[in-house]
């Protein structure tokens, strides 16, 4: 072997710096976008916020400053008229300004956790220490639906070393537990639920008797048979056999669900689309693209401080230039994308889920111009809000099924039209996966029942067998 030169020809492509930084804004959330631009504007003395800006000078900003709501290049010309200003400003911002009332505020309660609740009234109880512990950890054991979860040994292991504590002795803590507010948390089946419930009404509830039995052993065949037949099954009067189902309906098989629940949570989308003169436009929503602009004073002392200083003014404006163009890009990425998706699923604006059309990452790519993987950064944990709800971007993304008629059916499609017909199907008898795989097929949408049962199961909705309901 010896040493030699060799000449190639080739290309390579080259992520500058520039376009990495672009690339890591657009796959940034909202929050963390704001997360990631709190810390540009610590570090980097050059960089101010726009609102800032404006506020301290009393004129719009230059052109360092990203464009506002419709940033980018159709940032312009917006998608609305002027006397539209007011009314999309409430579109964008899903808020209306009103006058408060004397006496009103802002507060708003702190919402009720079912274990503080089920906690507080332990305490306000009449137990000893002992019995109280044990409850603390009976009431711990209980899910959001206020369902004790585990067997009573699970309790016990929980107490221990501390408290030795018999199974006897924590079920009499659970009889306790059971009959706080909201009756029946703490059971460990919907039949000692309902029981519970049953024990503390009035001995002349009409029906309470038969109930009582229906409660203890015979749910599954009543959800099975029905009322009449499980009447006939138990020589029981129809008349009384309705009465003792109404009572059993009219109680609550999740009593926790009644408390609590958590607080809301609420996402910030990115962009809105609205209809107008029965054309859908689209725009960033208000405050989606942070507003950044060049600090004058700084900018001013380059040239005019020390070489050390002066270099590193440079260089931090240079870095200031960058981050504010990447989010002109990032925002006429976003712009374009949601346009996209409301060009090509304008059906589902208008009609519903059952309109959605198959749509993939590359089509939008070819319509755009762009890469499948900008687009697909462009749509993961971004949201568009519509009339119909706020939806993330890849939301209308699914794939498709060939119909007979030539045309496509897309995924949510079809789970919309199963979710249709198990909702209007007879409860008595309830619609099997073969029976809706030949319900579409019939019209013209040929699926497996395979595949009908994985759309199911996508949805939550439990098989036929399991939906027999009460009546």
């Amino acid at each position: 072997m010896k040493p030699s030169l060799q000449t190639r020809l080739g290309q390579q492509l080259t992520l500058t710096p520039q376009l990495r930084q672009a690339i890591r804004l657009l796959q940034l959330s909202a929050l963390e976008l704001e997360a990631e631009l709190n810390q540009a504007l610590e570090s980097n003395p050059l960089l101010e916020r726009g609102d800032e800006r404006e506020h301290a000078h009393g004129e719009e900003t230059g052109g360092e400053e990203p464009p506002d709501a419709g940033a980018g290049a159709d940032a312009a010309e917006p998608d609305y008229e002027p006397a539209e200003a007011v009314e999309w400003q409430e579109a964008a911002t899903g808020e209306r300004h009103y006058e408060r009332g004397e006496g009103e505020d802002n507060a708003t309660a702190a919402p009720v956790d079912l274990h503080a609740h089920l906690l507080w009234q332990l305490n306000l109880s009449h137990l000893g220490p002992r019995d109280l512990a044990i409850g603390h950890a009976l009431v711990e054991a209980i899910n959001d639906d206020g369902y004790l979860e585990g067997p009573l040994a699970d309790i016990q292991a929980a107490l221990a070393p501390e408290i030795v504590a018999s199974e006897a002795e924590i079920e009499c803590v659970l009889h306790t537990v059971q009959r706080l507010d909201p009756v029946g948390v703490g059971a460990r089946s919907l039949s000692e639920c309902l029981c519970v419930q049953l024990s503390l009404l009035s001995a002349e509830t009409p029906g309470l008797a038969l109930a009582r039995e229906l409660a203890r052993g015979h749910l599954d065949a009543l959800a099975r048979l029905g009322p009449l037949r499980l009447a006939a099954q138990l020589g029981r009067d129809e008349e009384d056999m309705a009465q003792a189902v109404a009572l059993l309906r009219s109680l609550d098989p999740r009593p926790g669900s009644r408390v609590g629940g958590g607080e809301a949570e609420y996402i910030a989308p990115d962009a809105v689309a609205w209809r107008n003169n029965g054309v859908w436009k689209v725009a960033l929503a208000a405050g989606s693209q942070p507003r950044l602009a060049i600090n004058r004073h700084y900018e001013g002392l380059i040239g005019k401080a020390s070489r050390e200083d002066d270099s590193y003014l440079r260089g931090q404006l240079q870095e200031a230039r960058w981050l504010i163009r990447s989010l002109e890009t990032r925002a006429d990425t976003l712009l374009r994308v949601a346009r996209a998706i409301v060009r090509q699923q304008s059906g589902f604006l208008d009609h519903g889920n059952e309109a959605m059309r198959p749509l993939t990452l590359r089509e939008v790519a070819e319509e755009l111009g762009l890469h499948e993987s900008t687009i697909s950064r462009a749509t993961t944990r971004k949201y568009l809000r519509t009339p119909r709800g706020t939806f993330e971007f890849k939301f209308f993304f699914s794939s498709g099924i060939a119909t007979e008629h030539g045309g496509a059916a897309s995924a949510t499609a079809i789970q919309a039209m199963i979710r249709k017909r198990v909702e209007s199907e007879d409860p008595r008898a309830p619609l099997s996966d073969q029976k809706l795989a030949e319900i579409l097929k019939a019209e013209g949408i040929p699926v497996a029942r395979r595949t009908v049962a994985k759309y199911r199961e996508a949805m939550n909705i439990p098989a036929s067998s399991e939906r027999q309901r009460l009546g």
